[in-house]
């Protein structure tokens, strides 16, 4: 006769065999990666992240999955990732919007800080403020002083993205007006401005280089406090005498918080190790990213910094969002 003891024992043994295993770094991965990019292809994260995700594959021995979720300055595709399963089979790419978001979105349907673990930051691209060459701008100042004299338009990739928090600080710096207009894509908004329909895009130079470099765009400041080694030749906004108008634009990996410790610890490593990958160095330098060395700890802390102080600015300057 079995006993109770034998009875739970038996009944335990069951559930253990019918629950799936928990993911280990050991064992992981074991299938597909998806990487979830909350920005459309062609801008700057989808073409640094794939620069890294491609080399990070072969080193897991795995395909990742880019899927690219553009809208709403990131939002719509980091609520996608924050609902995924915190196995590390997804993965989310995310920018500097991750910590403006709740500052434009108040309402947003997840938490920025509590439901995402940062990995690992690829590194920081500055933003580069172009225009057309139709418009006939050389230099920062005179763009401004125009700016100010008229009503001008300005591209972004979406409310609270990289590139509208960028130019609304060169903007207020600068002390002019100009109407925001938000596209779903980086691309778009290059056309635009290309086209000279829109005035203006302070938008990564990963994203801008092959179009100043044939011609399609000039470039007049980059928004980092010192110049960018893509761009020497080009002034900062700081230079051109718009103090407090820089922006730190960075970009790398998060995932769902719960994704097991060793995961995490696995997938930073190996990201590391693919950012040092010779073939990626010399891929992403011409992208003007800049080394960004952060502990996954340090980034979540970046992170909780950059969300309070862009609260502030904007309650600070006053801006509503829509």
């Amino acid at each position: 006769m079995t006993t109770r003891r034998q009875f739970l024992t038996l009944v335990g043994a069951a559930l253990a065999q019918a629950l799936p295993p928990r993911a280990s770094a050991q064992t992981w991965p074991a299938k597909p990666i998806r990487a979830v990019i909350p920005f459309a292809a062609g801008s700057s994260i989808d073409v640094v992240g794939r620069i890294v995700l491609d080399r990070l594959s072969t080193q897991l021995g795995k395909p990742i999955v880019v899927e690219n979720r553009g809208g709403a300055g990131g939002t719509i595709g980091t609520a996608v990732a924050a609902q995924a399963d915190a196995d590390g089979y997804t993965i989310l790419l995310q920018a500097s919007a991750h910590s403006a978001a709740p500052a434009v979105y108040p309402h947003i349907a997840y938490d920025p800080v509590h439901d995402f673990s940062a990995v690992v930051p690829f590194g920081t691209i500055p933003n580069v403020t172009v225009v057309s060459p139709a418009k006939g701008f050389k230099a920062l100042p005179e763009f401004v002083a125009a700016a100010k004299a008229g009503s001008f338009t300005y591209a972004s990739a979406g409310v609270g993205s990289a590139t509208h928090w960028a130019a609304e600080r060169l903007r207020l710096s600068a002390g002019f007006q100009a109407l925001h207009v938000p596209f779903k894509g980086g691309l778009d908004g290059l056309t635009e401005v290309m086209a000279g329909r829109v005035d203006f895009y302070c938008v990564g130079v990963s994203a801008a280089l092959p179009f100043i470099r044939e011609g399609k765009l000039t470039a007049l400041a980059v928004s980092t406090p010192k110049r960018s080694s893509a761009l020497p030749d080009v002034p900062t906004t700081i230079e051109s005498g718009y103090p407090d108008s820089d922006y730190n634009f960075w970009m790398g990996i998060l995932v769902p918080t719960g994704t097991p410790h060793d995961i995490v610890e696995r997938l930073r490593d190996e990201t590391q190790k693919a950012l040092a990958y010779q073939g990626v160095a010399e891929k992403l330098t011409p992208q003007g990213l800049e080394p960004m060395p952060l502990a996954p700890a340090a980034f979540d802390a970046l992170i909780r910094k950059e969300i309070d102080s862009n609260i502030a600015l904007v309650k600070a300057a006053g801006l509503k969002f829509n």
